[in-house]
């Protein structure tokens, strides 16, 4: 073959390749939306055949990975399967591998350990995702959920605090933290939290009716508290607790 025609081809080969890894790609995409509907639906175990479907087209990529651990997590969890479990935390480890950075992945592998009763383990993942990536708000958004969760709220708080340094235009964040104070009875300054996360992203209907709730809790004060004259007239509503999001 002469040298024209073998460029030719290696150029041709290339070109299949490609098309190939599109190909794979559009169809690891569809999988994953499938999976992702069925598990919506609380469909576990097609979910999960869906999910290694994914896989199988794009084994390079993690979000297939940590699909399917989320399926089998679920599954383990709602079924008392320890197999399950032992599977989802292999996967999300091979997702990790895949996408150092996987928010949703570390957050999901934090609560298998968590649950299984290896918080410290959970710990040790978090701090070592925020030592790897300090720039990253997402480490210490997680690290302050497992902190509030161990009830260790004013730790959550400082973490939250260095997440919004970090980004201060974070919804997640400035939505926890709102939070946060909102629980400790500080309702004017987790307004005002909410309101910035709000203000980022507006798609946020539980922290849009929490924001309704403390204003019209606010409103009913002022009017309960004085009159016209200037005289209090009675006690202000207590204001109903927040929601969990």
């Amino acid at each position: 073959m002469s040298s024209r025609l073998m460029t030719h081809a290696t150029r041709l080969c290339a070109c299949l390749a490609a098309g190939l890894a599109g190909c794979n790609s559009v169809q690891n995409q569809t999988l994953n939306a499938e999976g992702v509907a069925l598990y919506r639906q609380g469909a576990y175990p097609q979910a999960a055949q869906k999910f290694q479907e994914a896989i199988a087209k794009r084994p390079d990529l993690g979000d297939g990975y940590y699909n399917l651990a989320a399926a089998l997590h679920q599954s383990g969890v709602r079924h008392n399967r320890p197999d399950d479990l032992r599977q989802a935390e292999d996967l999300y480890n091979q997702a990790l591998d895949r996408s150092p950075n996987h928010a949703e992945c570390y957050r999901g592998l934090a609560v298998l350990l968590n649950e299984t009763d290896r918080r410290d383990a959970a710990f040790r993942l978090l701090n070592n995702w925020a030592i790897a990536s300090p720039q990253n708000p997402d480490p210490k958004i997680e690290i302050a959920r497992l902190l509030e969760e161990s009830q260790r709220p004013e730790e959550a708080e400082t973490q939250l605090v260095q997440a919004i340094t970090i980004d201060p235009n974070n919804a997640r964040a400035l939505a926890a933290l709102g939070r946060l104070r909102d629980e400790a009875g500080d309702h004017m300054q987790a307004l005002q939290n909410y309101q910035r996360s709000l203000a980022v992203n507006r798609f946020q209907p539980q922290v849009a009716a929490r924001v309704a709730t403390l204003q019209s809790a606010a409103g009913s004060a002022a009017t309960l508290t004085t009159g016209p004259s200037g005289t209090r007239l009675g006690a202000a509503p207590s204001v109903p607790p927040p929601l969990r999001y």
